[in-house]
């Protein structure tokens, strides 16, 4: 890279890593408020979980929308910027909603900015690690951990010192962080540029290579798309279980104290983010094709370990084991997703996007539903088979390029 070129994918790296840590900020002051919610509003679990439902398919509508805007002049760096000014906006209304339906009407609008958001980050992580020339991408959801945590820790210090009627308080650092990371994405974000040739004719590798614009038809490989798109249900599926049956699994099955229980999802989150520091120099290393498999087997022993625990030690450690291991899948999935067709991979992270909220219904409802039925150990079995099933198919995670053809997801690294 010139200079020039190198400063600006500097800045645009420390901007995106702020966008995917702002959203992580709010999206934790959401999900922990949760409780909040249902006591402010006198709804139950059931009402709880019909928002939940409504803000994924509102997420999957913000994909679609995120797809259109970014074959617009501004890129995907509009769509993640514009992206966090609606969260922002939609933390507003659910702060101050009077009433509970105004609040499901907040959500609905957070769920578009979070499509936005999910599939904006990636667009620009993705195009920023081609500019760089190796891999970023665990490093970028590294940021969305920290971001994370902050949130939780943010909520948990601030829970019962600050008012919550007629505003919730606390969740407004939530817009402060998201409007700031927004403002820092739509200044410094990553540009795409056309490259241009002096005889104006391009070979079908470098056509292949030129961003789609004027609303353009992408070229999609959907087979290599399907098959990413196993291994991001697989993460999220697991993800959503853990992050919302964790500490019920601690408490009501292995009998953890009140106290204890909530470590298993801390020390999820923890493990999770060891790994995404971990994730780049080892794919540099090693490759993707290895560490993702490696990651699948580490991550199903740990889900294991929670299935077979005798007791809450046991279990915490095991939802520690599986953090190590699943943190990685998701961005090794966007990553292989940027590599299937250069020039059209905002239009293939925003389809591998969708399998994000697919995970995360099935995360959430299908283990709770066999839950509920039987037991809570049955239901993280689901998620262990998934991530076996990726360990498994690993090997067409990579990228192998033709000559003559597009590029498809194979069997090289």
């Amino acid at each position: 890279m010139s200079a020039p070129a190198a400063e600006a994918a500097r800045r645009a790296r420390i901007a995106v890593s702020a966008g995917f840590a702002g959203q992580g900020f709010a999206y934790a002051t959401v999900l922990t408020s949760l409780d909040g919610f249902k006591d402010r509003y006198g709804v139950d679990d059931g009402q709880v979980t019909l928002v939940v439902l409504g803000v994924c398919l509102m997420a999957a509508l913000g994909t679609v929308v995120a797809d259109r805007v970014a074959r617009t002049a501004g890129g995907s760096r509009v769509v993640l910027g514009s992206g966090l000014l609606i969260v922002a906006a939609a933390v507003v209304v659910a702060a101050i909603a009077p009433v509970f339906a105004v609040l499901a009407l907040g959500f609905a609008v957070y769920g578009v900015g979070l499509g936005m958001v999910d599939a904006g980050t990636n667009m620009q992580a993705v195009a920023i690690q081609r500019e760089y020339g190796r891999s970023l991408l665990t490093g970028f959801y590294a940021s969305w951990s920290v971001g994370g945590i902050a949130g939780a820790v943010f909520v948990a210090v601030t829970v019962g010192r600050t008012p919550t009627d007629p505003v919730a308080v606390a969740l407004l650092a939530g817009t402060l962080v998201a409007v700031l990371a927004a403002v820092g994405v739509l200044r410094a974000g990553w540009r795409v540029t056309v490259p241009v040739r002096a005889d104006g004719v391009a070979t079908p590798d470098e056509a292949l290579a030129l961003p789609v614009a004027g609303g353009g038809k992408p070229v999609v490989p959907w087979g290599a798309v399907l098959l990413l798109g196993l291994g991001v249900v697989a993460f999220y599926i697991a993800d959503t279980a853990i992050s919302t049956w964790s500490t019920i699994y601690l408490g009501d099955v292995l009998l953890a104290a009140a106290s204890f229980a909530p470590l298993g999802y801390a020390a999820y989150l923890t493990t999770t983010l060891a790994s995404r520091l971990a994730g780049d120099p080892l794919v540099r290393r090693w490759g993707r094709v290895i560490v993702l498999r490696a990651a699948a087997i580490v991550g199903a022993a740990g889900l294991v370990l929670v299935v077979l625990a005798p007791g809450p030690w046991a279990g915490l450690a095991g939802f520690a084991v599986a953090g190590a291991g699943l943190g990685v899948i998701a961005p090794l999935c966007f990553s292989a997703a940027g590599d299937l067709a250069p020039g059209h991979a905002d239009a293939v992270v925003a389809r591998l996007n969708v399998f994000n909220y697919v995970g995360a219904v099935l995360g959430g409802v299908l283990v709770g539903a066999i839950g509920s039925t039987s037991s809570l150990q049955y239901g993280f079995v689901v998620p262990i088979v998934l991530v076996v099933v990726v360990a498994i198919l690993a090997g067409r995670f990579g990228v192998t390029r033709h000559a003559d053809s597009p590029v498809t997801a194979g069997a090289d690294a």
